[in-house]
């Protein structure tokens, strides 16, 4: 048949999983059917710190349908050098909630039942999970999340600091927050001789495979990890967790299919969460408003077997023009979970508090907060010099001022009534680095002119089949119906996760080259595929690491206006827009969703989230759903999102950056921003609750 690309392509107009979802077609991990599958229920250490003396299962085991308790006494011997997959390999208790044992029965509700039968002896001792500005542990990490340096400094921050005409000196503070994905972590695992099959709620199948493998001394391609469908993840999901080691521990030890699904009470202990910070920003300025000193310094926490250094202050490196500068990250270990990646980790808590810091710059230099930013926009990047890829900060501001009705507003504080009601408007920055990754991809073509695109890539909720499906039908130069996108699979073409607003700028690269390159091959046969069809696979490494040495990030300038109830101290927000800068946007419906999803987020965190831990007993209280706020739809108004077009020739031929995390940056300080506008109160420490507002 003769199937010559064309031109011209059809996008997808509405996400292409849609109609599965609504269904219920669609299969998430724990979903996919199995035959004799049994179930495994994790048991967590009631106690803060110590050590495990000894675990009596008989009474569990004597329950029928119990096929086995998986203790520290008879767990198999695992590798790997993740300590929060290594379940059950020692006696050591190093959080509250720590997985320490296991049971597996026939079905879920004998495994639950037989949990709560074990017995555990423990030698209880003292812990500490309370972080403070001088905790004595105090210390410098070697980098911070990822490979960034702990510290920076240029020229003499002190000094100018102290020279400044104005100067702010605060300190802000977040909590812990915890990622909620709708679908809980789950897990399949199955065993066939020496080959594992995992079925995994997973940001990233090829990356999950590989550590699975070495967890349990086996080669990768031993391991195929298959994440369909995946209801969110938000970072909780970048890695796999220590529900999908249970379960093929468990697997193994029964000789069966094993399904483990985490509870929401679970979650709160084993798959991550975004650590409480304490953050002092210090801003020196002229009586003109322009930046002569940044001083950012963090102290955050970190568990006692894992370290995790959020990069809270890297994002002050970038996003405002001063000759003096420093950041600095010290940690406290604490006997708390580990903490790990949490939508946009640390530029999310660090622009709180930077740009919170720049609205008290404004206020106390008299000069308007959007010309504040602008006046401090940088040439290059300020602490390498590096010219920015494409930086359109600027644009956001002015043209999200206009579109939001920003000219004109009233600076004073605490002056405009609506009944009852406090009324204030708010600005802040969002920034968020774009980058890509080496992935793989390989387009195919059949007889009969149908097009398949395969690459291990996931959809974790933002529409990346979609999106895949608009960048290969472009590419191939053919309608999006002839085309069939295959994801969620790591035996297809190895990619990056689903995180660091990272995966369609990887994937698409990949999946642009591979389809051209079939395109070419078509060509070269003047449009005749041959009986076994044509294909083509890429892999994009090399043009990654041949990409400019340019400084890249997506900017966005948010804003927000507040009602804050006079008498109660009760916070509305009716009105959010978000404007962005984030390269080409490959499908406008999906970008649309993803930065309003961003904004919502951003707003959960100014006035509801917060994972408070009791000092008596190291753990959260508020551990579900009913006691862990979130913004619910009386608390989201009018939201807005909008972008500006932007060239943007790196990285890939997508032209595209990654939208997933930059929407939640800078939301919560816009609100809290609003809220002195409104009240002349400034709220310093989030959640922005009522007792905050009523002095």
């Amino acid at each position: 048949m003769n199937a010559t690309p064309g031109t011209q392509q059809a996008r997808p107009a509405t996400r292409i999983d849609g109609p599965d979802k609504v269904t219920g077609r669609a299969r998430y991990a724990f979903e996919h059917r199995v035959s004799g599958a049994a179930y495994v229920w994790p048991i967590q250490s009631t106690i803060a710190k110590g050590q495990i003396l000894n675990v009596d299962a008989s009474a569990a085991l004597a329950l029928p349908g119990v096929l086995a308790v998986l203790t520290p006494d008879n767990a198999p011997r695992l590798a790997g050098d993740d300590p929060e997959l290594a379940l059950f390999q020692s006696r050591a208790v190093a959080y509250r909630g720590q997985l320490i044992a296991a049971v597996v029965a026939a079905t879920l509700e004998t495994a639950r039942a037989a949990a709560g039968l074990v017995r555990v002896g423990y030698e209880q001792a003292g812990h500490d999970v309370t972080l403070t500005p001088d905790h004595p542990g105090l210390y410098k990490p070697d980098h911070v999340n990822p490979n960034f340096a702990t510290d920076t400094e240029a020229g003499d921050p002190d000094g100018a600091l102290a020279a400044a005409p104005v100067c702010i000196d605060r300190t802000y503070r977040t909590p812990g927050e915890h990622n909620n994905p709708m679908e809980p972590h789950a897990t399949i695992a199955s065993w066939d001789g020496g080959e594992l099959t995992l079925y995994d709620s997973d940001q990233g199948p090829s990356m999950a495979a590989r550590v699975i493998a070495g967890v349990f001394g086996l080669h990768p391609d031993q391991v195929r990890v298959i994440a369909e469908h995946v209801g969110g993840g938000f970072g909780a999901k970048g890695g796999p967790r220590p529900n999908a080691v249970i379960a093929a521990m468990a697997a193994k030890a029964v000789g069966r299919p094993v399904k483990c699904a985490l509870t929401r009470q679970h979650m709160f202990a084993v798959v991550g969460h975004r650590a409480p910070s304490i953050q002092r920003v210090r801003l020196g300025a002229g009586r003109d408003g322009r930046l002569t000193a940044i001083a950012h310094d963090v102290i955050g926490q970190t568990s006692t077997i894992k370290e995790f250094a959020e990069q809270t202050a890297v994002a002050t490196r970038h996003m405002y023009a001063a000759p003096n500068r420093r950041t600095t990250h010290r940690l406290a270990r604490l006997d708390v979970p580990t903490p790990a990646w949490m939508r946009a980790p640390g530029e999310c808590p660090g622009m709180f508090a930077l740009e919170s810091a720049m609205d008290e710059l404004a206020i106390a230099c008299g000069i308007d907060p959007v010309e504040l930013r602008i006046r401090n926009e940088p040439d290059a990047e300020p602490e390498t010099g590096k010219p920015f890829s494409s930086r359109n900060l600027v644009a956001c501001l002015r043209e999200g001022a206009a579109w939001f009705g920003w000219d004109g507003r009233d600076p004073a504080p605490g002056t405009r009534r609506d009944g009852p009601w406090l009324t204030g408007t708010g600005v802040a920055a969002s920034t968020y680095p774009a980058r890509a990754m080496a992935s793989q991809a390989r387009a195919s073509v059949d007889e009969s002119g149908r097009y398949q695109v395969a690459i291990a890539a996931v959809d974790i909720g933002t529409g990346a089949r979609t999106a895949l499906l608009a960048v290969a039908a472009e590419a191939l130069g053919v309608p999006a119906g002839q085309v069939t996108v295959h994801i969620g699979d790591s035996a297809l073409p190895q990619a990056f996760i689903a995180g660091g607003s990272m995966g369609n700028a990887s994937w698409s690269w990949a999946v642009t080259a591979a389809c051209q390159a079939l395109r070419e091959q078509i060509r070269a046969r003047d449009g005749a595929i041959p009986p076994g069809g044509l294909s083509a696979q890429s892999a994009t490494g090399d043009a990654v690491r041949a990409l400019p040495d340019h400084a890249r990030y997506s900017f966005g300038a948010q804003f927000a206006e507040v009602r804050v109830d006079a008498d109660t101290g009760e916070v509305r927000v009716p009105r959010l827009l978000g404007v962005f800068a984030a390269g080409r946007i490959v499908v406008p419906a999906m970008a649309r969703s993803q930065f309003i999803g961003g904004m919502t987020m951003g707003l959960s965190m100014a006035l509801h989230e917060e994972s408070t831990i009791d000092p008596r007993f190291g753990d959260y209280p508020n551990h579900d759903l009913a006691s862990y706020h979130i913004a619910a739809n009386a608390d989201v108004g009018d939201i807005d999102a909008r972008w500006i077009d932007e060239d943007e020739p790196e990285p890939g031929p997508a032209r595209a950056k990654g939208i997933g995390e930059v929407g939640i940056v800078g939301t919560a300080a816009a609100i809290a921003n609003a809220v002195y506008h409104a009240t002349g109160i400034r709220v310093r420490e989030l959640p922005i609750r009522l007792d905050k507002l009523l002095r």
